[in-house]
């Protein structure tokens, strides 16, 4: 197998002027993943203002991040019954908005749109299994008609879970944006077992750090690279014995000088781990 090394990017927060994408040029990194809870902002001519953008700074948009409206609240009391499409009282709400971000990456020309698609029901026999699958199905089959791919970001359901949905849901256009902190973050899965179950619908990575939470109400920490629990001189490897042909997007959830720190920490630590790994 000829393994394809990844490009390694950063997550920019959309704007009207898209401007925050020049952040990846400066930082020299060759893409960057866009992200948006303000579904206001997925028009035709910001898509067409970002495609420009990026092209402009020569870096690649590798997927739309595409947030919904209502509440939402991360953690294990009301994550539940406020996140993705579980809820019904939002579920039909956010399936129109989810279509109006694909609309939006098929402008921009990103490949995908990626979203947390809430807290997956494990029991096949829950009613509330099918109403979630039939909204899946209904996005990612808008999506496919458009040539965008729609990838579910790992954390609130177990790997097997996602399993599960993907192989139920049954279109070709189906991925994973991999987040090896949010697994841990979530209580969820081990980061290398997960490649285990589901590691050939990876598409994407988020590069996070994190700790299992310590008590049963809150998630756990997120810190800096190679100073959570996510085992990376072992998980990178893992992914890419795998066949992964994707991106590694670094996503580091704080602002401010630290944050630019870390970013700058980050691809470093990848860029060593890359090199260790294609030149042995």
């Amino acid at each position: 197998m000829n393994k394809v090394r990844p490009e390694i990017g950063v997550m920019s927060e959309l704007v009207p002027d898209a401007a925050t994408i020049d952040a990846a040029a400066a930082y020299g990194l060759s893409c960057t993943q866009v992200v948006s809870w303000n579904v206001e902002l997925a028009t035709m001519d910001i898509a067409r203002t970002l495609k420009k953008r990026a092209a402009d700074n020569n870096v690649r948009l590798t997927a739309i991040w595409g947030g919904y409206s209502g509440p939402q609240e991360w953690n294990f009391t009301k994550g539940p019954v406020t996140l993705g499409l579980v809820p019904c009282a939002y579920r039909a709400m956010r399936v129109l908005e989810l279509k109006k971000w694909a609309d939006f990456a098929a402008e921009a020309g990103a490949p995908a749109v990626i979203t947390h698609c809430g807290f997956l029901p494990e029991n096949m026999t829950d009613p509330i299994f099918e109403e979630v699958l039939v909204a899946i199905q209904d996005v990612a089959g808008y999506c496919k008609k458009l040539g965008v791919e729609f990838w579910f970001e790992t954390g609130q359901e177990t790997p097997v879970t996602l399993l599960r949905f993907i192989e139920a849901t049954g279109l070709d256009n189906l991925g994973i944006n991999l987040d090896p902190g949010n697994l841990l973050m979530y209580g969820k899965g081990n980061p290398l077992d997960s490649l285990r179950v589901f590691g050939k619908y990876v598409k994407a990575m988020h590069t996070k750090d994190a700790f299992p939470p310590t008590n049963g109400n809150e998630l756990g920490a997120a810190v800096v690279v190679g100073t959570g629990c996510v085992d990376y001189p072992r998980f990178l490897p893992a992914l890419l014995d795998l066949g992964f042909t994707g991106d590694l997007t670094i996503e580091r959830e704080i602002t401010g000088e630290q944050q630019i720190k870390d970013i700058l920490f980050t691809k470093d630590y990848l860029n060593k781990l890359l090199d260790e790994y294609f030149n042995k």
